[in-house]
Protein backbone atom coordinates (compact mmCIF):
# COMPACT_ATOMS: atom_id res chain seq x y z
CA UNK A 1 0.00 0.00 0.00
CA UNK A 2 1.28 3.45 -0.85
CA UNK A 3 1.41 6.35 1.57
CA UNK A 4 -1.88 7.60 2.98
CA UNK A 5 -0.12 10.87 3.76
CA UNK A 6 0.62 13.27 0.92
CA UNK A 7 3.20 16.04 0.60
CA UNK A 8 0.40 18.56 0.06
CA UNK A 9 -1.49 17.32 3.12
CA UNK A 10 1.59 17.55 5.33
CA UNK A 11 2.35 21.07 4.01
CA UNK A 12 -1.16 22.20 5.02
CA UNK A 13 -0.82 20.64 8.47
CA UNK A 14 2.57 22.31 9.06
CA UNK A 15 1.10 25.70 8.10
CA UNK A 16 -1.79 25.14 10.52
CA UNK A 17 0.55 24.03 13.31
CA UNK A 18 2.79 27.09 12.92
CA UNK A 19 -0.26 29.37 12.71
CA UNK A 20 -1.56 27.91 15.99
CA UNK A 21 1.61 28.99 17.77
CA UNK A 22 0.20 31.45 20.28
CA UNK A 23 3.35 33.27 21.38
CA UNK A 24 7.12 33.16 21.32
CA UNK A 25 8.67 31.11 24.09
CA UNK A 26 11.98 31.58 25.82
CA UNK A 27 13.10 28.26 24.36
CA UNK A 28 13.02 26.69 20.93
CA UNK A 29 9.91 24.53 20.71
CA UNK A 30 10.31 21.04 19.32
CA UNK A 31 8.02 19.72 16.59
CA UNK A 32 6.83 16.27 17.59
CA UNK A 33 5.36 13.53 15.43
CA UNK A 34 2.89 11.31 17.29
CA UNK A 35 1.66 8.05 15.77
CA UNK A 36 -1.02 5.69 17.00
CA UNK A 37 -0.84 2.12 15.69
CA UNK A 38 -3.67 -0.32 15.02
CA UNK A 39 -3.80 -4.12 14.66
CA UNK A 40 -0.68 -4.39 16.81
CA UNK A 41 -0.45 -6.41 20.00
CA UNK A 42 2.79 -5.56 21.84
CA UNK A 43 2.38 -8.75 23.85
CA UNK A 44 2.26 -11.04 20.81
CA UNK A 45 3.67 -9.19 17.82
CA UNK A 46 7.37 -8.82 17.28
CA UNK A 47 8.55 -5.55 18.80
CA UNK A 48 10.36 -3.51 16.19
CA UNK A 49 13.15 -1.01 16.62
CA UNK A 50 14.76 1.16 13.95
CA UNK A 51 16.81 4.32 13.62
CA UNK A 52 16.82 6.69 10.65
CA UNK A 53 18.85 9.81 9.90
CA UNK A 54 16.61 12.69 8.87
CA UNK A 55 17.65 15.15 6.13
CA UNK A 56 17.62 18.07 8.60
CA UNK A 57 18.83 18.09 12.21
CA UNK A 58 15.68 18.26 14.40
CA UNK A 59 17.43 18.85 17.74
CA UNK A 60 20.66 20.81 17.28
CA UNK A 61 20.94 21.29 21.06
CA UNK A 62 20.50 17.60 21.94
CA UNK A 63 22.53 17.09 25.13
CA UNK A 64 25.26 14.52 24.51
CA UNK A 65 28.13 13.22 26.63
CA UNK A 66 31.09 11.38 25.12
CA UNK A 67 33.04 8.91 27.22
CA UNK A 68 36.26 9.53 25.35
CA UNK A 69 39.73 8.15 24.91
CA UNK A 70 42.55 10.69 24.73
CA UNK A 71 42.37 11.00 20.95
CA UNK A 72 38.64 11.72 20.87
CA UNK A 73 38.94 14.13 23.82
CA UNK A 74 41.56 16.10 21.88
CA UNK A 75 39.40 16.06 18.74
CA UNK A 76 36.34 17.35 20.62
CA UNK A 77 38.40 20.16 22.16
CA UNK A 78 40.13 21.07 18.90
CA UNK A 79 36.84 21.41 16.99
CA UNK A 80 35.02 23.01 19.92
CA UNK A 81 32.18 20.49 19.67
CA UNK A 82 29.02 21.30 21.63
CA UNK A 83 29.11 18.18 23.82
CA UNK A 84 30.27 17.21 27.29
CA UNK A 85 33.35 14.99 27.42
CA UNK A 86 34.31 12.63 30.23
CA UNK A 87 36.61 9.61 30.65
CA UNK A 88 36.79 6.27 32.44
CA UNK A 89 38.81 7.71 35.34
CA UNK A 90 35.99 10.18 36.07
CA UNK A 91 33.38 7.39 35.89
CA UNK A 92 35.42 5.30 38.33
CA UNK A 93 34.80 7.96 40.97
CA UNK A 94 31.10 6.96 40.95
CA UNK A 95 32.16 3.69 42.66
CA UNK A 96 29.38 1.84 40.79
CA UNK A 97 26.80 3.66 42.93
CA UNK A 98 23.57 3.14 40.98
CA UNK A 99 21.95 6.39 42.13
CA UNK A 100 25.01 8.46 41.28
CA UNK A 101 25.47 6.85 37.86
CA UNK A 102 21.75 7.22 37.07
CA UNK A 103 21.70 10.88 38.12
CA UNK A 104 24.72 11.60 35.92
CA UNK A 105 23.38 9.71 32.88
CA UNK A 106 19.92 11.29 33.08
CA UNK A 107 21.43 14.74 32.52
CA UNK A 108 21.89 13.70 28.89
CA UNK A 109 19.64 12.65 26.04
CA UNK A 110 22.33 10.32 24.76
CA UNK A 111 25.72 8.88 25.68
CA UNK A 112 28.50 8.09 23.22
CA UNK A 113 31.73 6.19 23.87
CA UNK A 114 34.99 5.80 21.95
CA UNK A 115 35.35 2.29 20.52
CA UNK A 116 38.52 1.81 22.56
CA UNK A 117 36.72 2.32 25.89
CA UNK A 118 33.19 1.03 25.23
CA UNK A 119 33.78 -2.49 26.59
CA UNK A 120 35.25 -1.07 29.79
CA UNK A 121 32.22 1.14 30.56
CA UNK A 122 30.06 -1.66 32.15
CA UNK A 123 33.11 -2.81 34.13
CA UNK A 124 33.56 0.69 35.56
CA UNK A 125 29.93 1.74 36.21
CA UNK A 126 28.14 -1.61 36.43
CA UNK A 127 25.01 -2.70 34.48
CA UNK A 128 22.85 0.31 35.40
CA UNK A 129 23.25 2.14 32.04
CA UNK A 130 21.81 -0.87 30.22
CA UNK A 131 18.87 -1.06 32.61
CA UNK A 132 17.89 2.59 32.18
CA UNK A 133 18.29 2.44 28.39
CA UNK A 134 21.33 4.72 28.37
CA UNK A 135 24.08 2.37 27.21
CA UNK A 136 26.51 4.41 25.07
CA UNK A 137 26.55 4.33 21.28
CA UNK A 138 29.97 3.49 19.89
CA UNK A 139 32.09 6.08 18.06
CA UNK A 140 35.05 4.96 15.97
CA UNK A 141 38.11 6.88 14.83
CA UNK A 142 37.30 5.97 11.22
CA UNK A 143 34.95 8.95 10.83
CA UNK A 144 35.21 12.56 12.04
CA UNK A 145 33.72 13.05 15.49
CA UNK A 146 31.85 16.16 14.29
CA UNK A 147 30.04 14.06 11.64
CA UNK A 148 29.05 11.45 14.22
CA UNK A 149 27.65 14.17 16.49
CA UNK A 150 25.63 15.69 13.65
CA UNK A 151 24.35 12.26 12.53
CA UNK A 152 23.35 11.51 16.13
CA UNK A 153 21.44 14.77 16.46
CA UNK A 154 19.74 14.14 13.11
CA UNK A 155 18.67 10.58 13.92
CA UNK A 156 15.38 9.43 15.39
CA UNK A 157 14.47 6.05 16.82
CA UNK A 158 11.17 4.19 16.57
CA UNK A 159 10.72 1.43 19.11
CA UNK A 160 7.59 -0.52 19.95
CA UNK A 161 7.39 -1.14 23.68
CA UNK A 162 4.32 -1.92 25.78
CA UNK A 163 1.99 0.65 24.21
CA UNK A 164 0.96 1.30 20.60
CA UNK A 165 1.68 5.04 20.71
CA UNK A 166 4.95 6.39 19.33
CA UNK A 167 6.38 9.90 19.55
CA UNK A 168 9.56 11.35 18.04
CA UNK A 169 11.04 14.82 17.62
CA UNK A 170 11.17 15.60 13.89
CA UNK A 171 12.10 19.27 13.98
CA UNK A 172 11.85 22.60 15.72
CA UNK A 173 9.98 25.83 15.01
CA UNK A 174 13.06 27.58 13.63
CA UNK A 175 13.08 25.22 10.65
CA UNK A 176 11.39 26.10 7.37
CA UNK A 177 8.16 24.38 6.36
CA UNK A 178 10.03 22.51 3.60
CA UNK A 179 12.62 21.20 6.06
CA UNK A 180 9.89 20.05 8.44
CA UNK A 181 7.99 18.38 5.60
CA UNK A 182 11.12 16.51 4.42
CA UNK A 183 11.75 15.22 7.96
CA UNK A 184 8.12 14.24 8.59
CA UNK A 185 7.76 12.37 5.28
CA UNK A 186 11.03 10.50 5.77
CA UNK A 187 10.10 9.57 9.35
CA UNK A 188 6.67 8.27 8.32
CA UNK A 189 7.96 6.32 5.32
CA UNK A 190 10.67 4.75 7.48
CA UNK A 191 8.15 3.79 10.18
CA UNK A 192 5.89 2.27 7.52
CA UNK A 193 8.82 0.09 6.42
CA UNK A 194 9.12 -1.27 9.98
CA UNK A 195 5.43 -2.17 10.34
CA UNK A 196 4.12 -5.60 9.33
CA UNK A 197 1.33 -4.12 7.17
CA UNK A 198 3.08 -0.82 6.58
CA UNK A 199 0.62 2.12 6.25
CA UNK A 200 -2.31 -0.16 7.14
CA UNK A 201 -0.99 -0.26 10.71
CA UNK A 202 -1.12 3.52 11.18
CA UNK A 203 -4.30 4.53 12.96
CA UNK A 204 -3.49 8.20 13.56
CA UNK A 205 -0.72 10.69 12.81
CA UNK A 206 -0.47 14.01 14.61
CA UNK A 207 2.10 16.83 14.61
CA UNK A 208 2.46 19.43 17.34
CA UNK A 209 4.87 21.96 18.78
CA UNK A 210 5.95 21.57 22.42
CA UNK A 211 3.34 24.03 23.71
CA UNK A 212 0.96 24.02 20.75
CA UNK A 213 -2.26 22.22 19.93
CA UNK A 214 -2.06 18.93 18.00
CA UNK A 215 -2.80 18.96 14.27
CA UNK A 216 -4.22 15.78 12.73
CA UNK A 217 -2.34 14.55 9.64
CA UNK A 218 -4.05 11.16 9.40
Amino acid sequence: MTSKVTNAGVTECIAEMLENKKKDRKFTETVELQIGLKDYDPQKDKRFVGTVRLPNVPRPKLKICLIADAKHADEAKKHNLDIDVTDLDTLKKFNKDKKVVKKWAKKYSLLLASDTVLKKVPVVVGPILNRIGMFPTVVSHAEPLSKKIEDTRASIKFQLKKVTCLAVAVGNINMSADMLKANIMMALNFLASLLKKQWHNMKSVVIKTTMGAPVKVL
